[in-house]
């Protein structure tokens, strides 16, 4: 009887090129592996799980955070204290000049 623990990711969007300019070899991009350089993508997520890395790689590529959100839903269930019945994700939206 294993038990599996849910592993956050943080899920990148934007265009192919920046986000490998920016993420380099931190970048998983096994989930749309041949996408162009001039596309965009929201398939590609980080090899880390630690949000402050993800905003030091920006920071240091000259964005800077323009505005983000959250949202946490919880599906019917007659066991409300089970956490797998809990969806939530936070947004960032990042911006350089």
């Amino acid at each position: 009887d294993a038990k599996f623990r849910r592993v956050a990711r943080i899920m990148v969007c934007g265009k192919t090129a920046l986000a490998k300019e920016v993420f380099g070899d931190t970048l998983n991009e096994s989930r749309d592996p041949d996408r162009p350089p001039e596309r965009y993508t929201s398939r590609y997520y980080l090899k880390f799980t630690f949000l402050e890395q993800a905003f030091d790689k920006l920071a240091d590529a000259g964005f800077h955070m323009v505005a983000c959100n959250s949202t946490g839903t919880c599906a019917f269930a007659h066991d409300q204290t089970d956490d797998r019945i809990w969806t939530s994700y936070t947004e960032y939206v990042f911006y350089r000049e």
